[in-house]
Order: structure tokens, then sequence, then C-alpha cells
């Protein structure tokens, strides 16, 4: 997993959440705040599917790989659950 990658679009993030909150004491009108209330959960989504997509390709591939299927297939049951909770 590119480690450096999520840290950049994590601060990212941050700063877009910061700047959501200055919109709110800035009296900025709802369609502006909601729009980037949305472009914030849209770029963390992407966090969490860059992450799952790591997952599957290192961790489920080794279960895999070691005759672990059923591991294998239980932990992308898991991870599956949790992402669509996002």
């Amino acid at each position: 997993m590119d480690s450096e990658n999520l840290h950049r679009r994590l601060k990212k993030i941050i700063g877009q959440i910061n700047a959501i909150d200055r919109m709110i004491d800035e009296d900025i009108p709802c369609e502006q705040i909601l729009m980037q209330i949305n472009a914030s959960k849209s770029a963390l989504h992407k966090v969490g599917h860059i992450i799952v997509e790591g997952h599957l390709e290192h961790c489920v591939r080794d279960a895999i790989e070691q005759g672990d299927a059923d591991d294998a297939l239980s932990d992308i049951s898991t991870i599956m659950e949790y992402y669509s909770r996002l």
C-alpha cells in the first residue's frame, strides 16, 4: 500500500473539513457547504477504496497462495461489510 499517497489524500480531506468548519462560521450558503461535504465524503470513500484494493492485492492474495481460501473469503466478506458502511 502506498502510505504516502494515503497520507497526502487524508491531509487534503482534513483541509476540506477545516474549510467546511470555517464556512459555517462565515455563514456561507448551505448549498455550498453541502457541496464541500459531499466532496469530502467522496474523497474519504476513495481512501477506503485504495485501502480495500491494497488489502485484496496483498493480504487476501497471500492467504490464497498459502492455501487458506476459506480464510481469504471470510476476510473479503468482513472487509466488504466494513467498507459498505462508509
